[in-house]
């Protein structure tokens, strides 16, 4: 993670010269209007699947290469998915910011942007490119940026998902102010996930916030558990893309969910 982040400080001040502020703010994408993932997630007839698009991972290495943005997002959408997550990280997942731009133009449905965030300038470069949501990560900010960062998106019209790793980091954010707590069950640093991390972190997270379960969620019987311990929302990348056709892996999966449901 400390790579990332020391990568990523050099290339956001390489993308300031690039590409300033006021040059962003020129974009079409930057007035437009946005899409609450929060209201998508708590509709009741909602799947909950967050559908992400990558690549490749650091943990996994190389997950699927052919990847079609037009193909898979519209598959996920019209799934069921309720929401999509696109990776625009390029070193570390193999994603770019014209991933979510595609995205965008071709779905009218909630978009979470996955990056690795510390500076102001990617929460204004999230608006331009498209993104309905911003990820924060509580392992790589200090509490009072993340704050900041929030209050911010917020300001653009975008929403807050704070990704948090164990109870240190949600108690250090109580006050973040973010709209969404993501509970990512993967171990930083051993790479071991464990969907128990969403079961001990489930009644610690206050009420305000709607409760996200990330990573290691492969079976329908722990969307179902997981919805009964409250969380809303179950971001998926990793069951879908590591199949030749991830919209038609999510749409299976979907199905199964609205199957299980109605019994």
């Amino acid at each position: 993670m400390d790579t990332i982040v020391k990568k990523k400080f050099k290339e956001v001040e390489n993308l300031k010269n690039q590409y300033p502020i006021k040059v962003l703010e020129t974009r079409e994408l930057f007035s437009a209007s946005t899409f609450s993932m929060c209201n998508a997630l708590k509709q009741n007839d909602a799947s909950g699947i967050i559908a992400e698009i990558k690549r490749m991972s650091p943990s996994q290495g190389v997950i699927n290469q052919d990847v079609s943005i037009r193909k898979i997002s519209r598959g996920y959408v019209l799934a069921g998915a309720s929401a999509l997550s696109v990776l625009t990280d390029f070193d570390f997942f193999g994603g770019c910011n014209d991933d979510l731009v595609q995205a965008r133009t071709l779905n009218s449905c909630p978009i979470l942007r996955k990056e690795f965030i510390i500076d102001e300038y990617q929460v204004i470069e999230a608006k331009s490119i498209g993104a309905d949501a911003i990820l924060l990560i509580a392992a790589v900010l200090d509490p009072k940026v993340i704050i900041s960062l929030t209050q911010q998106a917020q300001r653009l019209g975008m929403e807050v998902l704070l990704e948090v790793h164990d109870e240190q980091e949600l108690m250090a954010n109580q006050e973040s102010g973010a709209d969404m707590i993501g509970v990512n069950n993967r171990n930083l640093k051993t790479f071991e996930v464990s969907v128990n991390t969403s079961r001990q972190l489930v009644d610690k997270i206050p009420k305000e916030f709607i409760k996200i379960s990330e990573s290691g969620i492969d079976s329908v019987i722990t969307v179902k558990e997981l919805r009964a311990l409250g969380y809303h929302g179950f971001l998926m990348g990793q069951n879908f893309m590591k199949e030749q056709h991830p919209e038609k892996a999510c749409t299976n999966f979907i199905l199964e969910l609205r199957r299980f449901r109605a019994q």
